[in-house]
């Protein structure tokens, strides 16, 4: 890999909104919490806010933050609503729903109502004064534990602490074992910078494997003819280094690999560099999710 530049940048030195797109373009993707608030009048609010992630499963905790504005360090109604009712639902929008979901950040004037504006359907919460968004194929209903400002200044957040007291999943995006969401099904979408989202589509999933299920060779074991290789890229030596000690084929294993017919097609294509050719073999059995097969493989060329 050739060495890569960088530019190095100090916040303090750039204004708000040029260090807000360099930040918000590099951390991403973002979840969207889309949420619908109401005010002590009981004037309802919705609004997407992408500084938004799970934090505890238990207690369920969610935290959004609406940060003060870049461009004038006003506050959101959504944040003067929390604190005046401190409840809300945490809407999670599809890409079905995106454009909506987007039109609703317009900045319409204190008291109009975002889900006639961008067209959402408002449903009564069981346990929360807010209502939730039908069209929406999660809602988690919430109370506000806490808002812990960050900043004074222009983009400065504001955490807003919710616990979970309620959530509701549409039937239709469950998983068949009934017991999680199917990513599939579900459709979501993230922010990124600028303008830009992203979609979560069926063509763009990939599943891997999970470290802690096993205790891995890791990085520093693997020999230096593969971590080293000119073929195989990083996601390729976490799934090899994820394997188990004694999960490696033997010797024995390898040397009869010789013979499968893979290796041999792969010999036949690059005749004047078989390591080379017995490394990309390995790299295809990887994506195969062969992993076993492509350590032996990488131990005939190695």
């Amino acid at each position: 890999m050739s060495a890569a530049h960088f530019r190095t940048l100090d916040p303090t030195a750039l204004k708000p909104a040029e260090w807000h797109q360099f930040m918000l373009g590099a951390v991403a993707p973002r979840p969207v919490a889309f949420v619908s608030t109401v005010d002590a009048a009981g004037a309802v609010n919705l609004s997407p806010y992408s500084f938004f992630n799970a934090f505890s499963s238990n207690p369920p905790i969610l935290i959004f933050s609406p940060a003060n504005r870049v461009r004038d360090n006003t506050q959101k109604h959504t944040l003067e609503n929390v604190r005046a009712v401190p409840e809300c639902v945490i809407n999670i929008a599809n890409y079905p729903l995106v454009e909506q979901m987007s039109l609703a950040s317009t900045e319409y004037g204190r008291g109009v109502n975002e889900f006639v504006k961008a067209g959402f359907t408002e449903v009564a919460s069981e346990r929360v004064r807010p209502p939730r968004a039908l069209e929406c194929p999660a809602a988690f209903e919430c109370v506000v534990q806490d808002i812990i400002p960050l900043g004074t200044q222009n983009g400065g957040g504001n955490l807003v602490i919710c616990r979970v007291v309620l959530a509701h999943f549409r039937e239709d995006t469950i998983n068949a074992s009934g017991l999680g969401i199917d990513p599939h099904r579900f459709d979501p979408v993230a922010r990124l910078g600028g303008d830009w989202y992203c979609r979560t589509s069926p063509e763009t999933l990939f599943e891997v494997p999970k470290p802690n299920r096993n205790l891995g060779l890791g990085f520093d074991l693997l020999p230096p003819g593969i971590r080293h290789s000119a073929v195989l890229t990083g996601n390729n030596l976490g799934r090899l280094a994820n394997l188990e000690a004694n999960d490696l084929p033997t010797p024995d294993e390898v040397s009869a690999f010789r013979h499968n017919p893979l290796v041999q097609q792969a010999l036949e294509a690059n005749l004047t560099d078989p390591n080379r050719a017995l490394h990309h073999l390995a790299q295809h059995l990887l994506h195969e999710g062969r992993v076993v097969d492509a350590w032996k493989a990488l131990l005939l060329a190695d």
